[in-house]
């Protein structure tokens, strides 16, 4: 799989130009883009007014979806959710009424497979994690959401999509990692905490934020692709990302979500030294794992 930096040929470059980026897009486009044309409904929009109540209340002023859009539709003509996070608003941060909105959405996904009904399941992700103004309300819902994955997996694959230049962070990015099926473009990052955090509470002789190269070369999509811990990478194409959905789903429930692979990673970290600078290129040497290409 090819990204930005590897298009040579003029024709590669038309390619590039013609393509229509997904991480350009909003949340609510976003969303389209996956489903089967002219299928999408979007579900408590703006016009149901969810909004935060915590927000107004320190100053902020709320947003009527609180940054997350539902959306119902198909996928190959099977039913499907798509829970959209807007990083538009508030940094896609998760609180109580938006990880609420996405919780919901799975554990009314997963009724529907009790009812024999197969609905497909897709998070688009793009958040810094939990909303430090709605602190525990957001941490809480945020299990609620992991809760609600792990109960969806048996049923039917659930796929997460994290695209953009937000990245996903905190608490969500345990959700992230969690879905059955996880795709990231090369712009995308995927790390417990934001470099700036951790520069911030660690010093910047741990890590300098500033340092992109360093950066997209240790949580960048690349890297995490090419460490398995990812499972499909794809350049910022909404036709391509959703054609990895669609591949996603019709690959099937893994044997073995990568959750649950625990003794398998607390080898691979009990192998490297975590007292040194970390070094991407032995990180990638190390932990390769079969299919992937970089």
């Amino acid at each position: 799989m090819s990204g930005p930096t590897h298009v040579h040929t003029p024709q590669e470059w038309e390619t590039f130009l013609a393509r229509k980026s997904f991480i350009e897009l909003g949340a609510a486009d976003r969303a389209v883009a996956l489903l089967d044309a002219g299928s999408a409904r979007v579900i408590l929009g703006p016009f149901d007014r969810l909004k935060s109540p915590w927000l107004p209340q320190q100053g902020i002023v709320a947003q009527a979806d609180d940054g997350v859009v539902l959306t119902r539709g198909t996928i190959d003509g099977q039913p499907a959710v798509v829970a959209a996070i807007e990083s538009a608003f508030q940094g896609g941060s998760m609180g109580e009424v938006a990880g609420a909105k996405i919780a919901g959405a799975l554990e009314l996904t997963l009724a529907d497979h009790e009812k024999g009904v197969p609905t497909r399941p897709v998070i688009l992700f793009e958040t810094g994690g939990v909303r430090l103004q709605e602190a525990n309300l957001g941490l809480a819902v945020i299990a609620e959401i992991h809760a609600a994955i792990v109960a969806l997996r048996p049923h039917t694959p659930v796929v997460g999509v994290v695209a953009g230049m937000v990245g996903c962070f905190g608490g969500m990015s345990l959700a992230a990692t969690l879905c059955s099926h996880l795709i990231v473009t090369p712009q995308a990052r995927l790390g417990m905490n934001g470099p700036e955090v951790i520069e911030q509470e660690a010093g910047i002789q741990e890590l300098d934020a500033s340092d992109k190269r360093l950066i997209w070369s240790l949580i960048g999509g690349e890297q995490r692709y090419a460490t398995g811990l990812v499972d499909t990478l794809v350049d910022d194409d909404a036709d391509a990302i959703a054609a990895a959905v669609r591949a996603a789903f019709k690959a099937g429930v893994p044997a073995q979500p990568r959750s649950t692979r625990v003794d398998t990673f607390l080898e691979r970290l009990a192998a490297y030294d975590t007292a040194a600078k970390p070094d991407p290129v032995a990180l990638r040497a190390a932990w390769k794992t079969e299919g992937a290409s970089k």
